[in-house]
């Protein structure tokens, strides 16, 4: 445990040391200013993280020339890397005022001189004991923030590449709203003409859902290569998701999704829709878009789901939105208005794609954080030709 002493008064200083001594603390250095003392803090934090330092105390004079304690103490608290090093400001004068002032700059207790070494002793233990908790925690956050950093990395790498292939072009717009996403994309190229795209938005928010979309997204890997469509492979979904055991009755995890097959040759595309917004075909000749509507309810709410499918056709220069419901927060009104306003965009975005990066780099209308996806799908010439 180092402890800084930070007093003008050479003789205060060392009655200080020989308690400090005497108590077992071997570790501590001296400054007979606030200047000084900024200067060992620099020189001893050379190195080290953000946050983190080598000084785990300091007794702090209130009174000194040039810069007084209180002062001191908030320009210590302006500084990331010192902010958190407990100080216990040390004082001749008995003013309740100099010594709440002290107390709200930062300091976290207050001795008086003549100095009482019991007292003193007792008030370092303390702040030693906090200081060690909060390192602690500090640690551990900083363990998390790296765990999380990799699940993010884990997560983000079973998301496809995008694909522009001669008759088809498909791409996806991201964005977590926290470190771990519960909404998922996935694309499975079952041969030449024929592609398998989902999208899905497991219910909650950070570690629980995007463990559960992690869940998801093993079994669509396998699911949309060997079951393929869009009946079976929701079957199989919720089977699964129905299969797992939670301790808490109370807590049910689920989620939306839709899931779409084209057909380039015969051009045709087939959908399901499991409580997920709807989906949106544009086509080539600019009339009014078709909405994929909702066809079942969520996954894995129910043990026993009727999966219904649609079809519609497709020509080449139609293009195709799939996304989650936190794209409609950067739109105002009711779910109804909101779909309106987005399909207004996403016609615009058939010219002009910048309007999709600007959707984007909008914060909610709503004030709340959700992880937001859109995958556009296009039918180019040499594909779904009728």
């Amino acid at each position: 445990m180092a402890v800084l002493i930070v007093d003008d008064n050479a003789m205060n200083v060392m009655v200080i040391q020989e308690m400090l001594k005497r108590a077992g603390y071997d570790d501590f250095l001296v400054a007979y200013s606030a200047k000084e003392m900024f200067g060992t803090l620099r020189e001893k934090s050379e190195g080290q993280p953000i946050g983190a330092s080598r000084i785990d105390l300091i007794l702090l004079d209130l009174m000194m020339p040039e810069m007084d304690g209180i002062e001191a103490c908030r320009i210590l608290q302006t500084n990331d890397c010192y902010k958190d090093i407990p100080v216990i400001m040390v004082t001749a004068i008995g003013d309740s005022r100099k010594l709440a002032e002290a107390l709200d700059a930062g300091a976290i207790d207050f001795v008086t001189k003549p100095i009482n070494k019991t007292e003193l002793l007792a008030r370092m233990r303390s702040a030693l004991k906090l200081k060690g908790e909060l390192d602690w925690h500090k640690e551990r956050d900083s363990r998390i923030r790296q765990e999380l950093l990799l699940a993010r990395q884990v997560q983000e790498s079973v998301l496809p590449d995008p694909v522009d292939a001669a008759d088809v072009r498909i791409q996806a717009y991201f964005q977590a709203s926290e470190a771990l996403a519960g909404d998922l994309y996935a694309w499975h190229k079952i041969d030449d003409k024929h592609w398998a795209i989902a999208v899905i938005d497991a219910m909650g928010h950070g570690i629980s859902s995007s463990l559960v979309s992690m869940f998801i997204a093993s079994i669509l890997k396998e699911s949309m290569r060997t079951l393929w469509s869009p009946e079976r492979v929701f079957k199989e979904l919720n089977r699964r998701l129905m299969g797992l055991q939670w301790e808490n009755e109370l807590i049910h995890y689920y989620c939306t999704g839709i899931y779409v097959t084209l057909d380039l040759d015969c051009g045709k595309l087939e959908y399901a829709n499991a409580g997920h917004p709807p989906g949106y075909v544009f086509r080539a000749d600019n009339s009014e878009p078709e909405m994929l509507c909702v066809s079942s309810a969520p996954l894995g709410m129910f043990d026993k789901l009727n999966i219904v499918t649609h079809s519609l056709t497709l020509s080449a220069g139609d293009r195709l939105y799939l996304f989650t419901d936190g794209i409609l927060s950067s739109f105002q009104g009711e779910e109804e208005a909101q779909l309106s306003q987005l399909a207004s965009l996403l016609h615009q975005a058939g010219k002009d794609t910048d309007s999709l990066e600007q959707l984007f780099a909008c914060k909610p209308l709503d004030g709340r954080s959700d992880d937001r996806c859109l995958v556009t799908i296009e039918v180019l010439k040499g594909g779904a030709d009728t």
